[in-house]
């Protein structure tokens, strides 16, 4: 039986019930995702729209309208679905949610990004009870399939005509937590790039000194890559100026080849990870994604200024980055409305999938808070010109 704290806050009951939804890859269970969905829009009293954008695969819109519809709508987007677990290397069971005496919440969700989910909602439902009522139309999406690439997900509800009815203006996306006192925002991407190498090479007998092999020619290829590696490495470990989004990292994910230890394979393949940042310039890579769509961080931004000045207000310390891998954003930028990954955690370490991820009640009802300020000043944007 898991700790109680003093005092029991709904809004925390209602993210540990979120939490508990095992939408969860390779088999995630959408449905209960949206059965849960239902209840909330019937709760906020918003209407809900459900596209299946892929076979099983739909996305999930409640609007709230605001009183100039005409004008470009905010976007608050999520995703339902997550990582998967290794049990064993967990303390608790990763969908049970269980709460510490401390108030740290134990699931896989908990920072990416069922706390964000969550946190939009309870903002609105606090909004609705103030009565207060958005000029710009406000919409929640809930994408699936982000965690496996959003290729089913967002990637094709981007260019599906549903999403060009939404009229978005300006999107808030997820971020990650920020260990220190300050709050990490994002307003771009590094590309990634998954790369297969295939090298072909003489077979032969295993007691042979063959040339020419398939392996041979795979070690020139691995030491290529893991020296640019190091490379990039060193280039973040010796300047400050420098955060994980601003280097290139090189990962080798794969090898494959081989039918037996006394047979020199014909062939043999190596795969990679890339994550390159926006500062790159790809035409030197020669590579099919090239899109390096980044948001405005100008303070004369419309969008970017009534972010940072309500942050400001609320005594937020605010520290811009390219975010380090891959999010729904990038899929947003690319069809040109700017996006910001931001996931208001603070004073926590950064768990997106790991072993143990969790994030404590009170940083979480904080975050509450900070989209209680967030949606009015964004959903009260003044009218740009083209708008009139």
């Amino acid at each position: 039986m898991d700790c109680k704290l003093l005092q029991y806050d709904p809004s925390v009951g209602l993210f540990r019930e979120y939490l508990r939804l095992r939408t969860v890859h390779p088999e995630p269970d959408y449905d209960a995702a949206l059965r849960f969905l239902n209840r909330i829009a019937e709760e906020l009293e918003l209407p809900i729209t459900k596209i299946e954008v892929c076979p099983g695969r739909v996305v999930t819109i409640m609007t709230w309208e605001g009183t100039k519809p005409t004008l470009k709508s905010i976007l608050l987007n999520s995703h339902t679905d997550v990582v998967p677990v290794f049990q064993e290397h967990w303390k608790y069971d990763a969908f049970s949610a269980f709460k510490d005496a401390e108030g740290n919440i134990y699931a896989r969700g908990s920072q990416d990004m069922k706390c964000v989910t969550i946190q939009y909602i309870q903002a609105v439902r606090r909004l609705k009870a103030e009565g207060w009522k958005p000029m710009r139309t406000v919409h929640l999406m809930f994408v699936p399939d982000e965690e496996v690439g959003g290729h089913k997900g967002m990637e094709t509800f981007v260019k599906h005509p549903e999403f060009q009815k939404l009229n978005v203006g300006f999107a808030l996306d997820e971020g990650l937590a920020n260990p220190g006192e300050g709050f990490t925002v994002f307003y771009g991407e590094r590309n990634p790039w998954w790369i297969t190498v295939h090298c072909p090479g003489r077979p032969g007998h295993g007691s042979r000194f063959v040339e020419n092999t398939a392996a041979e020619k795979l070690r020139h290829v691995i030491n290529s890559f893991l020296d640019f590696r190091e490379k990039e490495k060193h280039r973040l470990n010796t300047s400050e100026c420098f955060t994980l989004g601003d280097v290139t990292t090189v990962n080798m994910t794969m090898v494959k080849g081989g039918v037996a230890y006394n047979v020199i394979p014909a062939e043999m393949d190596v795969s990679f990870d890339l994550r390159i940042p926006p500062t790159v310039n790809l035409q030197v890579w020669k590579h099919k994604h090239m899109n390096q769509s980044v948001t405005s961080t100008d303070e004369n931004d419309p969008w970017w200024s009534a972010f940072s000045a309500t942050c400001k207000a609320m005594n937020m310390t605010l520290e811009k980055e390219i975010f380090p891998a891959a999010t729904d954003s990038r899929f947003i930028r690319a069809v040109g409305i700017p996006a910001i990954g931001f996931s208001p955690m603070n004073r926590t370490p950064i768990l997106l999938h790991d072993h143990n991820e969790y994030l404590n009640e009170q940083v979480f009802l904080k975050g509450i808070i900070v989209y209680e300020k967030l949606i009015p000043a964004l959903a009260g944007v003044s009218a740009f010109p083209e708008e009139a």
